[in-house]
């Protein structure tokens, strides 16, 4: 096959079908390799009595690591301690799925000491990202 014989398409949107085709097929090619994916979605909430979102946490597990991609605890919540036991609704229920690490990032104007207290620790910074910030890579062994 020749260069000229691809079209090359573009998209600022996603097309779900397109997705799971390159995700499925990078799978087929790591899983010899990898072993196979266990990748299992996590979703931690906490609401008020009236049914409010205080705050949330959603992340991953894969191969025996938890992933946290994001938290958030509304500012009324903030400084209560909810965010600390979203991360430990998520550390447990990791550790019953077989995960012994966890892994996330932060950045500089975010929550570094928080992620400290817990017991996360630094093993890469992104300089530059967003412009002006670091984007800081953190890890914890469950």
């Amino acid at each position: 096959m020749t260069d000229d014989s691809l079209t090359i398409s573009l998209s600022g949107e996603l097309d779900p079908v397109e997705v799971a085709r390159i995700h499925d097929s990078l799978r087929r090619f790591n899983e010899p390799h990898s072993g196979p994916y266990d990748r299992h979605d996590l979703l931690v909430t906490a609401r008020t009595a009236e049914g409010a979102l205080a705050g949330g946490l959603t992340g991953l597990t894969q191969w025996q690591w938890l992933y946290v991609d994001y938290l958030w605890v509304d500012e009324r919540w903030r400084g209560s301690g909810l965010g600390a036991r979203l991360m430990r609704a998520a550390e447990q229920e990791a550790a019953k799925r077989g995960c012994r690490w966890s892994r996330l990032y932060t950045y500089d104007f975010q929550a570094p000491g928080f992620y400290a207290k817990l017991g996360y620790e630094q093993w890469g910074v992104l300089e530059d990202f967003p412009p002006g910030h670091r984007q800081i890579w953190l890890r914890k062994a469950l």
